[in-house]
């Protein structure tokens, strides 16, 4: 079992365990360290988002590289498949990523990505975790070595423009609409690159949220709150024609359409879908989604001659069983979406908004044209802050709750109850036909688990 890397790399509260100072240079001495047994030259790409504590972490962590040997570059404030992009294209050995992405402004984590820009594989993690150990225990012996300099790494703008000048090359300009676009960057890494995209690419885009302060990310605004850019485009009277919005490290993405209604992850893997199949692009017919995506959606794409494949949550998981099935079109339904028709290696909330932007423009149609058959059942999603994450067998009372409520649903409707891989929290999902009884199971599954283990 891994115990620094959850979902998406390692994540806390920046300043304590295990994003503290003496940990986070532990992780860079581990990892260069392994490197450095590996190749002659290791070389290391490292980007982050706009939180206050980033700057420390990436310069501690590149303070641990060095001293093992490893020789590193910035590319400053950067989109987390920035970094993907950088490793696999520029010959870095590893990408590393400082952010926390959705989480608030006090949090942070370091995620890793491999030289063909991939995720690191569950068991590779867990080899690095004992690296790291065996250094948090030396560093102990002699804590000389940690850096205490809050000195923030200058980022390359060469890096940057790189990226952006993929992404432009990535849609027919010639083809896109003009209308204007409203697009709300979270105050994160979007910030930094989102604007020169949309301005290479000749299209009208007012930005929202594009002012971090290191504290504001994802404050009120992005991904987290996409009906602030509904509400924007309710008010504008028609001089939008389509809403974006991005999280922290902008690897996803949620969308508004004309009339301001927000149109989810699952929508977007339906469009996408049925576009992909129509260009003989969509391998197998299938699409991987995750247990959190609706039966609606599921319902939409077998009309559609489209099979929906189910991984667990997180997208590296939903990649895996992409690569597993041969499948070229991934996703969540919180806006990961993974184009893999491509060469790009995970979820890009930019590219995800060029792709429906190009889907638009080759339709002809609004947002809402394109997905007005997807018909949702009625969801809720309950989360419960827990002070433990016990597995559900060993929670009798909750199990019973669990069980009650899948009897009762019948195979009409689902409950999923997972934890966050990313916070303490449980999350109880239930789908029913009845809103009636989806509120019941929820509140009931939510009661057991708040009694067995809430905070």
């Amino acid at each position: 079992m891994r115990q620094l890397f959850g979902t998406d790399g390692i994540r806390g509260v920046a300043g304590e365990y295990p994003l503290d100072r003496r940990t986070v240079f532990a992780i860079g001495r581990a990892l260069g360290k392994r490197l450095r047994d590996r190749h002659a030259e290791p070389r290391v790409i490292i980007g982050l988002d706009t939180r206050e504590s980033s700057g420390w972490i990436a310069e501690t962590l590149a303070r641990g590289l060095h001293v093992s040997g490893a020789k590193f570059r910035s590319a400053g404030v950067i989109t987390t498949p920035g970094v993907a992009f950088l490793a696999r294209t520029h010959g870095f050995h590893v990408g590393i990523v400082i952010s926390a992405s959705h989480n608030p402004w006090m949090d942070n984590g370091i995620k890793l990505f491999g030289s063909d820009g991939m995720k690191l594989a569950d068991a590779i993690e867990h080899e690095i975790e004992q690296d790291i150990f065996a250094h948090l225990e030396e560093l102990a012996a002699d804590p000389e070595h940690i850096s205490l300099s809050a000195e923030i790494l200058p980022g390359e703008q060469q890096l940057r423009d790189d990226y952006v000048n993929w992404l432009a090359s990535q849609v027919d300009l010639t083809r896109l609409r003009r209308e204007p676009i409203l697009a709300d960057c979270a105050n994160g890494a979007a910030s930094s690159v989102g604007p020169a995209l949309f301005q290479k690419l000749g299209i009208e885009c007012e930005f929202v949220h594009v002012s971090p302060d290191g504290r504001n990310i994802n404050d009120k605004c992005g991904a987290l709150y996409p009906h602030y850019v509904g509400e924007s485009i309710r008010e504008s009277q028609g001089k939008f024609h389509l809403g974006m919005t991005y999280d922290g490290d902008a690897d996803r993405a949620l969308f508004c359409d004309h009339t301001g209604k927000v149109v989810n992850g699952d929508a977007v893997l339906l469009l996408a879908a049925r576009d992909m199949k129509s260009r003989n692009t969509l391998h197998g017919d299938q699409v991987v989604a995750t247990t959190m995506s609706n039966m609606g959606l599921e319902k939409a794409l077998r009309e559609s001659g489209i099979q929906m494949l189910r991984a667990n949550v997180g997208d590296k998981y939903v990649l895996e069983q992409m690569q597993a099935h041969g499948a070229t079109l991934g996703g969540e339904q919180s806006g990961h979406i993974l184009f893999m028709d491509g060469d790009a290696t995970t979820g890009d909330g930019l590219l995800t908004s060029l792709r429906v932007l190009d889907v638009m423009a080759r339709t002809g149609k609004h947002l809402e044209e394109l997905v007005a058959d997807l018909k949702m059942f009625p969801q809720i999603i309950h989360n419960v802050r827990v002070r433990e994450k016990l597995p559900m067998e060993q929670m009798p009372s909750v199990k019973l709750t669990i069980e009650t409520a899948e009897k009762e649903l019948d195979g009409n409707g689902r409950v999923v109850v997972r934890y966050s891989g990313t916070e303490k929290l449980a999350r109880v999902m239930i789908e029913a036909e009845s809103e009636t009884l989806m509120r019941k199971h929820v509140d009931a599954i939510a009661g057991a688990l708040q009694a067995a283990i809430g905070v």
